[in-house]
């Protein structure tokens, strides 16, 4: 069983609640509900990265061990756009990512996904937090992710060490 699905982006804005009252709006609104055949799954992150790539075939094999499905997570650039309309303040557009949809038509053909279930979800943010709200949303049971050995990774840590200090739940680096 093969599939992906598009959720809705995390950093879409969202209504903000009173000072005054007893419970935040965010936390009102109904989160869309996860697949329960991938709860307790290997969550994983991708990008089409070599490194990426290695993850997902650990996190493949991790899966098919344990009998559980695979969350492929893509978390997409959204970049702001300023657009000048005459002498109105600017203006703010979220302009999408379409590599999530190439990565999941690559992945829907791809032969070594065939012997494990699998869903492609694609968030908007930060990496190292989406993957952690997937993996919290889907009770994974580990966070399979790419190490990176580029110079923005050694100045501004790598995703996968951010990621390894604050999730809380088992974190697989792969180099």
């Amino acid at each position: 069983m093969a599939g992906h699905e598009f959720f809705e982006p995390a950093d879409r804005k969202r209504p903000v609640a009173e000072p005054t009252a007893a419970e935040p709006l965010a936390a009102q609104e109904p989160r869309q509900s996860c697949d329960p055949a991938f709860k307790h799954g290997v969550v994983v992150g991708f990008d089409g990265s070599t490194s990426s790539e290695r993850a997902l075939a650990y996190a493949i094999g991790m899966a098919s061990r344990l009998g559980s499905g695979l969350v492929i997570v893509h978390v997409a650039n959204r970049l702001p756009t300023t657009v000048w309309a005459g002498c109105e303040p600017p203006v703010f557009v979220d302009v999408p990512d379409h590599r999530t949809e190439v990565l999941g038509l690559e992945l829907a053909c791809a032969d070594y996904l065939a012997d494990v279930s699998w869903i492609l979800v694609e968030r908007g943010g930060d990496i190292c937090h989406e993957l952690e709200e997937v993996g919290r949303e889907y009770a994974a049971d580990a966070i399979v992710v790419g190490s990176s050995h580029g110079l923005v990774g050694r100045l501004f840590g790598s995703v996968a060490g951010r990621l390894a200090k604050r999730a809380k739940r088992p974190v697989v680096i792969i180099p």
